[in-house]
Formats: structure tokens, sequence, C-alpha cells
């Protein structure tokens, strides 16, 4: 078969032309899309921040006490040790541990049956020597009418003489033999010594106590003292005042002294100065000087820890700030003083004595004057801030009164 002639007939692809009427929406979209982001590109300004808020408080001048402050330990006024003065073996424990007992209260009871039979021995030893000093007297009365008749001789008479006075010696040893037998049947009942607070036992019941053996201890806790050292210095300073009141009693313009505890309260009743040591101790160079401090409801007891405080002198027209209002840095002390304008000036102080949360400050600052007690770390150099009064701020505190 022959092969069969084909024609191949060339396709044309033809583009429709550009229709511009249909285009043109599209690019003016296009258009608007492009100049809305170029114009969401562009950095937009947040607005400024308001003005950093404080709390402020004014500059106040007034007269402020100035206070000392030593470190003592409570004493009680009058301490007894309880001890036995005859040797035996514990029966009992008259008193709570711990409890208030007054005085001759019994406190413990020693084994009596010893001292009962020593105190009966002693009875029949003085009942023999008293009968024995009735003979001889006997014998003195009988032999003296007979010797004067001639009817006994002077040495019989002087014999019965010698015996008796041998017996009277005889009778008084025993009776002061008796009389120890009957001290030490007493002392077989031991008592308190004083009205106190009695401590906890040592010793339990059956324990054999003798004369060197602590039953336990009693303090008189109201008043209590609370002894502490001074310096030199400050004895010397405040010796007339002392020795006034050593000889007069408190003096006039003596301040009350105050009791601070560990846990940093302060004691309710304030105390005053009782005395003083009789030397000074030469390896501290202080003295020991005790005050006395009502105690009517046994809180303060003997051994705490206690810090004495008392107005030695008052700065007349000090100028105070509180603590916090300062803040130092290696040394420099400023403090950030807010102007009229509410504008911060940061001025550094001298800060003086520190007085119940209060700052008195030498220099730098003028009564009336603001200054930032909370917020200091907001606040720069010359920006202004939003200040509020500081309700929570001390007053600063009133001078003791005079005379």
């Amino acid at each position: 078969m022959g092969r069969r002639a084909t024609s191949r007939i060339p396709v044309r692809h033809s583009v429709p032309p550009l229709r511009w009427g249909r285009w043109l929406p599209c690019a003016a979209a296009l258009v608007t899309l492009a100049i809305s982001l170029g114009t969401a590109c562009k950095r937009v300004e947040p607005p400024a921040p308001p003005p950093p808020e404080v709390l402020v408080t004014a500059v106040v001048q007034k007269d402020v006490p100035i206070y000392t402050e030593w470190v003592g330990t409570t004493v009680g006024f009058v301490n007894a040790q309880v001890m036995p003065r005859v040797q035996g073996y514990l029966l009992k424990q008259d008193y709570q541990d711990g409890a208030y007992v007054k005085a001759d209260q019994p406190l413990f009871e020693i084994d009596d049956r010893p001292y009962k039979a020593a105190l009966d021995q002693a009875l029949g030893d003085l009942a023999q020597q008293q009968a024995t000093l009735r003979k001889n007297q006997l014998d003195v009365a009988r032999y003296k009418p007979l010797a004067a008749q001639g009817a006994a001789t002077k040495q019989e008479l002087d014999d019965a003489v010698q015996a008796t006075h041998a017996s009277e010696a005889q009778v008084k040893g025993a009776e002061a033999a008796a009389e120890n037998a009957r001290l030490n049947l007493g002392w077989t009942k031991v008592y308190s010594p004083i009205e106190g607070i009695a401590g906890i036992a040592p010793v339990q019941v059956g324990d054999l106590v003798t004369p060197s053996t602590v039953l336990t201890n009693v303090s008189q806790v109201d008043p209590m003292k609370v002894t502490f050292p001074i310096s030199e210095r400050e004895y010397l300073r405040y010796s007339d005042r002392i020795r006034e009141h050593q000889e007069k009693g408190r003096a006039k313009d003596e301040p009350e002294l105050q009791l601070i505890l560990a846990d940093g309260s302060t004691y309710p009743h304030p105390g005053r100065f009782y005395v003083a040591n009789r030397q000074v101790d030469q390896q501290t160079g202080t003295i020991l000087i005790q005050a006395l401090f009502p105690n009517p409801d046994a809180v303060l007891r003997p051994g705490l820890y206690a810090k004495v405080r008392a107005p030695t002198e008052t700065r007349r027209g000090a100028v105070v700030i509180p603590q916090r209002a300062v803040q130092e840095t290696q040394g420099v002390y400023q403090v950030a003083v807010v102007g009229a304008d509410d504008k911060v000036a940061l001025r550094t102080v001298q800060p003086g004595e520190q007085v119940d949360g209060l700052w008195i400050i030498d220099k730098a600052l003028e009564p009336g004057e603001r200054v930032v007690t909370e917020g200091l770390q907001k606040v720069k150099d010359g920006i202004v801030v939003h200040p509020k009064p500081d309700t929570s701020v001390p007053a600063a505190p009133a001078p003791p009164p005079q005379g």
C-alpha cells in the first residue's frame, strides 16, 4: 500500500488585544494599597508619659530631744538562793515551779525523823542534867546548917557547892544542845525568805540534799532592776545629777528612762535612775548603773535583754525629715526636693542624729520645703513629678518637760 500524504496546517495562537477599560479599576486599587502601605510604614510618635507619682512631706523645724542608749540586763530587785540548813532526803516540794510565793511560805520538806530523834535525846540529856543540879542544890542546902553547927565539915560543904556549879554549867550545855536539835528539826521545812517569783527547782523528791545544795531561787520582780554600763565620760558628765539623786532623791531635771525590749517594743512603764556602782571597771572603762522600772504584771523577768534610753539633751530648732527620704550612695547623702513647680532637685545634705524614725539635717534644707519619701527610684534631677502628701510620716518627738 502506498503512503498517504498528509498536510500539516500551522496553528496560530493569538493574544486578544489588551482592553484598558477592564484593567483600570485594578490599577487604581493597587495604587491605593501602595499609598496605604507607605503611610503605615511611617513612625508615629507616642504621647508623652505622665509625670511619676511620688509621696512627699514637708521639712519640719522644732525642738527635738536627743536620746542616748545603753544595753543592759534585767535583774530582780532582791534575789534569794534557797538552800537547806540541814542534810537529808527531800520528801516534798510545796510550791509549783515558777509560781508567785510569799515570804515565809513553805517550799520544801526534808525527812525530819533523824532530827526528831536527836531532839528527844537532847531533851533527855537536859532532864538528866537538871535532876543532877537539883540534887546538888539540895546537898548545899543541907550542908550549910550542918557545917554551921559543926556536924559537917567545911570540905563537904565546898564539894557540894562546886558540884552545884558544875551541874549548872552542864544544864546550860544540855539546854543549848536541845535548842540546836530543835532548830535542826525546824529547818527540815524550807521557807521562802522573800516574796517573789520562785524558779524551777533543780532538785527532785528523793534527792539527798546538803547545806550546799541550791533548792531554788526566788526573785522580787516589782520593781525590776535594769543594770547597764556607761562610759567614764558619761559618768563625769552626769556625776552632779547622780550625787544629787543619792543625797536628795530624784533630781528635778532627771529624765525618765525608757526600756526597749528584745522584740523592739517599748516597755509601757517608764523607769528612773536608782544607783551607781562604787567603782569604774578598769578593763572596760565603764561604771555600772542600775535603774528601776515598775513591773506590776511581772512581764519583766531577770536576765532579759534590755536597752535603756533617755533624753540627755534637746536640739533647739532642729530641721528634721523622715529617714527614708535620705538616700546614701558611697558615703554621699542626698534628698529629692520638690519645688513649687513640681520639679525635682537632688540636694546633698549632712545628716545628724536619728530620732524616732526622723533624721536631723544640719544643712541644705529649709523648713517648709517638700522632700520625696517614697518613689525615690523614679526621680532624677530636673524631672517633673506628681507629688502626693505622705500621711504615714511620724510626727517629730516633743522635747521632755523642763524642771
